[in-house]
């Protein structure tokens, strides 16, 4: 062999190394604890990024608002080009013909103004409007508060719906090649003999059904990591494993009244609206203030040049300036009852606000007991249905039950498994939910 030949295999070996080592890294999977993707879900977060948006808002507004106690200032100035006027004094006297022709004509004027005022009392819409805006601020960050119990909650049922579709591909796998077996040894007992073609060939028909369940299930697997990778702000084609040991939980469930009483206390979202009705009575005496004078301290400076007629310099001026719109008196009712609309329907939101935690808490509370139960009831069907499967197997193995019952058997046995880690997952969701509606859970998943 040439010695470019055998360079030319070494080469083509190295390749395929390199190729099937850069395969392998690849697919690596990478373990995910559940408190690592709450983590990540939060610290990626779009809609966090969107509340503290809200909060820069509300806090510019509030900047605003503190900034109307501040003087406003101004100055001004102007260049004037004159033309030369004809002036006649009527003064009575003798000489007033020829004053005209010895009187000044200006051809430019120049002057400067400068003048500061602080408000002193505008009806209150000042010390009413810093108020307002800073209910509103407290307001957007009990929003954003609110908005990590969401993104917790989803979080966990994006990592259960992990749980669930990497079980499904386990169990259909384990259940695939003991069809294959199954398949094997069946094509062996038909080839002498031992067993009818036509059962030979219902068990391999499920087979294919087993491995079309299996792409299924194996698609679910791959969106399943896609949500979660998206939701943690991760690349989408990171291969992910969820913790099992998390699905094996015991929880201790408390009263109905005792979550209801926690709600009253922890949920964010009854805060941020009992802010806003604040600062909606804040807005209405602020709208009120329309109807009270303005009273202002004002101070200026002016200064003006025409040649040859007049300089003036030094010109201060302090004092005290007091305005009233008349037509406020009229004009101001509709601004008033707009604002005093918007109070009452934030107190009636807060109201049904509370009948809906109330509800959700209740349905959230008896979702978990029923996914409880599911467990109690999908453990007793695995145990039965794996002692079916046996007795059924065995039944087979002496010719007194037909291949249907056998291949029956074993997807109720396949099924009842799949059902049990669906009901696993479920209870972890729904137990997470309920004190998502009690709004404890970013608190107590920061505590583990």
């Amino acid at each position: 062999m040439s010695k470019s030949r055998t360079y030319g295999m070494a080469a083509l070996w190295i390749s395929l190394a390199l190729l099937c080592g850069i395969s392998t890294q690849a697919q690596t999977s990478t373990p995910l604890a559940l408190n690592q993707a709450i983590e990540l879900s939060l610290q990626n977060s779009k809609q966090l990024k969107i509340s503290k948006a809200k909060i820069e808002q509300a806090t510019a507004q509030l900047k605003q608002a503190l900034d109307n106690r501040l003087p406003d200032a101004k100055v001004s100035g102007s260049y004037l080009l004159l033309t030369h006027p004809t002036i006649d004094l009527k003064t009575g006297s003798s000489d007033s013909a020829g004053s005209s022709s010895s009187f000044p004509k200006p051809s430019q004027a120049m002057y400067g103004m400068a003048t500061v005022s602080m408000p002193l009392y505008a009806g209150l819409k000042v010390r009413y409007g810093i108020e307002s805006a800073r209910y509103l601020q407290k307001a957007a960050e009990s929003d954003a508060e609110y908005d990590k119990e969401a993104i917790v909650v989803n979080a966990i049922s994006a990592y259960s719906n992990l749980y669930k579709s990497q079980k499904a591909v386990e169990l259909v796998k384990e259940n695939l090649n003991q069809s294959q077996q199954r398949d094997n040894d069946f094509s062996n007992l038909e080839k002498n003999g031992l067993l009818a073609r036509n059962d030979m060939l219902k068990a391999q028909l499920q087979t294919s059904q087993i491995e079309m369940t299996l792409v299924d299930a194996e698609n679910n697997l791959k969106l399943a990591m896609v949500s979660l990778n998206l939701m943690m702000g991760q690349p989408e084609q990171n291969t992910i494993v969820a913790d099992s040991s998390y699905f094996d939980t015991n929880y201790t469930l408390g009263s109905i009244e005792e979550y209801e009483q926690q709600a009253a206390a922890n949920r964010r979202d009854i805060t941020a609206l009992d802010l806003r009705r604040k600062a909606s009575e804040s807005a209405v005496k602020a709208a009120k203030g329309d109807y009270y004078p303005t009273i202002g301290l004002t101070g200026g400076y002016v200064a003006a040049y025409i040649p040859n007629l007049l300089t003036a310099t030094n010109i201060v001026n302090v004092g005290v300036g007091v305005s009233y719109n008349i037509g406020s008196l009229w004009k101001n009712k509709g601004k008033v009852a707009e604002a005093e609309a918007q109070s009452k329907e934030i107190v009636a939101r807060q109201d049904q606000l509370t009948d809906n935690i109330h509800l959700d808490i209740n349905r959230a509370y008896q979702n978990y007991l029923s996914n409880k139960k599911k467990i109690e009831v999908e453990e007793k069907s695995v145990i039965n249905a794996t002692e079916n499967y046996r007795i059924t197997k065995n039944k087979h193995d002496n010719n007194l039950v037909t291949t249907t019952e056998l291949l029956d058997a074993n997807v109720a046995l396949l099924q009842s498994k799949i059902n049990l880690q669906e009901a696993k997952a479920e209870l972890v969701v729904s137990y997470n939910t309920l004190l998502e509606k009690v709004g404890v859970l970013a608190n107590s998943q920061q505590k583990k």
